[in-house]
């Protein structure tokens, strides 16, 4: 807690603009902040100095920080916390930014800025950040009156965290966060409504009325769940299992909607989408009624736009209007928090006593049943080598029945993790979706671990992606968080191979990994450990000494160095054009225009 002279000052007195932000952030209850101090933020980190009730983390680069932040919040359901400096410190943050715009995560970006008489004349570590930042946060600021601070504190807060989340950016001049000004409480302060969303209760309640409707005589409806569940919280997807259990509707999810149904449930479908389940695709195309909640239609489930799910009427629940009839018309639309919609379809489905009729249901369940029987996750186990596949599923089995955090860095280990690790629960799978930013995942379980100090997090990498953010060990030992990076190492940018396999004739062109490091070497540099497997055999107990191991880990798993990622959606092909094997092959007309699409 604040030392009492610091805090009846705090209370009582004038404040500097650097006094402010740590009472802003005080008073809506922050505890972590992830940053790297500099020139242009030193005000403000002498503040952090005289506290003790935030706790401030060190990372290696700004790129870290905003990735720990939304580990953070992911994983919490919490607003994360940035502080940079100018110039680089705040341009090293906006792929973050863009990433957590995209992917609906609440952050908080402090940056410094040169004192307001330096503005625009080229100073040293001078950008225009509020320019920059502008097409990639929720909302920014640019603070020139430091009796104006706690206010643009608060509103930042409520922003971030009302209707779909997302980053604001707090731009503050050095020369503010020296000056002196009054602080406002967040009950002192009126936040303009246009800036907030407000949920049109009695019309959703009649469109409600309209979607039950069309559900209860479908005869072959699809739940299509994303990510805006889980950041709607736990309620909303308890919410959700107990309307799929009441309808019985099979239901499939994106990427970033993993873990609202669980894996194990036979309601579920799995993921949908290009390295999707094939019963789930093909569930997807053959419908009758799709049911969107929270989901954006995005180019990695739809496939091919004029052969999207031809035949289904479309219903799509979304807190954000601008998704709707953006990338798929929809012949209904409720536009609300993905919770109170649910609530009330659940109110209205009991009360109403709706259903679907049971034969028709039963008879779409056997057809999606026989394509499960296909198992499209099948794969070629081969002695000794170890398949990035099997790695996977150990880690699954050796790891399901503790409270394990999976974060991942982008490309086919990052789809692999998505078809064969099983989350059960919401907020347990961390990752980049919209962005697919390489480099996520080391920080994201950083900010995990901060979150969940007894949780076992673990970061799914690629021998590529995993080097983007690496001096983040650092951070993970300097703090003595026990992160896990379990490393799937074929020696290539993988994703990219596949993609010039399939699309480019196998014209490997600058994807092979060549003079990668000593993993095992690397992690004892940073004094952490350092684990191999190279042969099936060894795989398990590899995982169980990671596991048992208190420090951080790099464990290094020695892959099939060309085993590709399938199921696949080759881009330009339909959403039920499946290549389930390297035996398959796309058409030449799909293959063409899906070279552009990559």
């Amino acid at each position: 807690m604040l030392s009492t002279a610091y805090e009846v000052r705090m209370n009582m007195e004038k404040l500097t603009g650097s006094e402010i932000v740590l009472k802003s952030l005080i008073d809506q209850g922050v505890e972590v902040i992830f940053g790297y101090p500099g020139g242009a933020v030193l005000p403000i980190y002498d503040s952090l100095f005289k506290q003790n009730s935030i706790k401030h983390f060190l990372v290696r680069e700004e790129a870290g920080s905003i990735h720990a932040a939304e580990g953070y919040a992911k994983s919490s359901g919490k607003v994360g916390v940035v502080l940079v400096t100018s110039g680089p410190g705040a341009t090293n943050i906006v792929t973050g930014l863009t990433d957590a715009i995209m992917d609906s995560v609440p952050l908080i970006c402090i940056t410094g800025q040169v004192p307001q008489h330096l503005i625009g004349s080229d100073a040293f570590q001078e950008c225009d950040t509020t320019g920059i930042t502008r097409p990639c946060t929720k909302h920014n600021y640019l603070v020139k009156d430091v009796n104006k601070l706690s206010a643009v504190m608060h509103e930042a807060f409520e922003i971030a965290k009302n209707g779909k989340p997302g980053p604001v950016l707090i731009d503050i001049p050095k020369d503010v966060q020296f000056a002196s000004g009054f602080y406002k409480g967040p009950k002192d302060i009126n936040i303009s409504s246009h800036r907030l969303f407000k949920e049109d209760v009695k019309n959703n309640k009649n469109k409600i009325e309209e979607a039950l409707k069309l559900i209860a005589n479908a005869k072959k409806p699809i739940l299509y769940i994303g990510g805006g569940c889980i950041n709607s919280g736990h309620k909303a997807s308890e919410l959700i299992k107990d309307f799929v259990k009441l309808s019985g509707i099979p239901s499939t999810m994106t990427l970033m909607g993993l873990g609202t149904i669980p894996a194990s449930d036979d309601h579920s479908l799995g993921m949908l989408g290009m390295h999707g389940m094939y019963e789930a695709n093909l569930a997807m195309h053959e419908c009758d009624l799709m049911i969107n909640i929270g989901a954006r239609f995005d180019d990695r489930v739809t496939g091919r736009l004029d052969a999207f799910s031809p035949n289904s009427k479309k219903i799509h629940i979304d807190i954000e209007a601008s998704n709707i009839n953006k990338n798929v018309k929809v012949d209904l639309s409720i536009i609300g928090d993905i919770k109170s919609v649910i609530n009330e379809v659940l109110n209205l489905w009991k009360k109403n006593k709706y259903s679907i009729d049971k034969q028709s249901l039963n008879i779409w369940w056997e057809k999606i049943n026989k394509w499960k029987k296909i198992d499209c996750l099948n794969y070629n186990k081969n002695g000794d080598l170890i398949k990035p596949q099997y790695a996977i599923e150990r880690l699954y089995e050796i790891t399901k029945n503790r409270n394990t955090i999976i974060t991942s860095e982008v490309g086919q280990h990052q789809m692999w993790a998505a078809q064969y690790y099983k989350f059960e629960k919401p907020k347990k799978w961390i990752t980049s979706g919209g962005l697919g930013t390489m480099g996520f995942g080391l920080p994201a379980a950083i900010g995990a671990q901060v979150a969940n100090p007894d949780a076992l997090v673990i970061d799914i990498a690629g021998d590529g992606s995993i080097l983007m953010n690496i001096q983040e060990m650092s951070t993970a030992v300097q703090y003595r968080l026990p992160v896990k990076i379990f490393i799937i190492n074929n020696e290539y940018m993988g994703m990219v191979r596949q993609w010039q396999e399939l699309l480019h004739g196998g014209r490997y062109s600058e994807s092979y990994m060549d003079s990668l490091p000593d993993f095992v070497k690397l992690a004892e540099s940073f004094k952490a450990k350092g684990l191999r497997a190279t042969k099936t055999s060894e795989v398990d107990d590899v995982i169980k000494e990671m596991i048992e191991t208190e420090s951080p880990v790099i464990v290094d798993i020695c892959v099939d160095k060309e085993e590709n990622c399938f199921p696949m959606i080759q881009s330009g092909s339909a959403h039920n054009e499946m290549l389930l094997n390297k035996d398959q092959k796309q058409d030449a007309k799909s293959a063409s225009k899906g070279k552009i699409l990559v």
